[in-house]
């Protein structure tokens, strides 16, 4: 029970990495309203615990009212982790300026303004932001255009914050997921030989990560567990956003790499 007592919101819960979450805090002792475009699946959920409000992030003052909403219906917010966001890019040069905005207004702009709308309401209580960013802001990626931009603004806030906001008792942090399974994704890499090979090949640990993998690092990022962490980014993506070469599977394992090691004798 690592949050009893905490109010949290959690925005995009109507399904996927957010449904994960809410489930997650909500066994962890929080109250939580989820936020997203479709309503959320209450029944899955603890009644009690749980309060669902369907409002487009990207509309104007809807981070006030999401705010408003929480401390009438459930209390005052410990926690806010901005999770809703869009994806699906596409090449540099099909990207339109209309489709560039959006990525913005949802991935960047709407969660920046929930937080400047709880900040006032978390300090002098203290309180834990945590925004979900993306490897694709971490490292270059190709045909990810638009969303890899917003999600190394994601990024970049998430440091921002933390240094403005710290010694208010609130802390800022972020996780920055790789590829999670979802019925696209394993459709698009039975299809895409690029895709497969991007994304399964050259990861580490040669699968998609699950929701629940990416629930727990942030169950700890909001949790007092975390009181001295603070303006983190943490990739969790199996170590696929550090990896450059894997290992051989011509080598057998735990066989002894033939290369001179007398100084000066190596070679990249």
């Amino acid at each position: 029970m690592r949050l009893r007592g905490k109010t949290a919101i959690v925005t995009g819960t109507s399904s996927g990495i957010g449904f994960a979450i809410a489930e997650l805090f909500i066994a962890e002792g929080a109250s939580v309203l989820g936020v997203d475009r479709e309503p959320a699946p209450e029944i899955q959920l603890r009644a009690k615990a749980f309060r669902s409000m369907t409002v487009d992030l990207s509309e104007p003052q809807a981070a006030e009212r999401i705010v408003a909403t929480c401390i009438e219906g459930l209390g005052m917010p410990d926690i806010l982790v901005n999770n809703a966001g869009i994806g699906n890019a596409k090449p540099v040069l099909q990207t339109t300026d209309a489709e560039l905005a959006r990525y913005f207004a949802v991935n960047v702009i709407a969660p920046f303004g929930l937080c400047r709308a709880v900040i006032p309401v978390m300090r002098g209580r203290g309180g834990a932001i945590v925004n979900v960013a993306s490897v694709s802001g971490l490292v270059g990626t190709a045909q990810s255009a638009g969303y890899g931009e917003s999600k190394a603004a994601v990024a970049a806030m998430t440091r921002n914050l933390a240094t403005e906001f710290g010694r208010d008792g609130i802390r800022v942090n972020a996780v920055a997921p790789g590829l999670v399974v979802t019925p696209l994704t394993r459709e698009r890499a039975s299809r895409n030989t690029w895709f497969k090979r991007m994304y399964y090949d050259h990861s580490p640990m040669g699968r998609d990560g699950l929701a629940q993998e990416l629930a727990h690092p942030c169950l700890f990022l909001a949790s007092d567990e975390a009181s001295y962490v603070n303006g983190v980014v943490l990739a969790v993506d199996g170590g696929w956003s550090i990896a450059k070469y894997l290992p051989d599977p011509a080598v057998a394992p735990g066989a002894v790499n033939q290369v001179s090691t007398a100084r000066g004798s190596g070679r990249a």
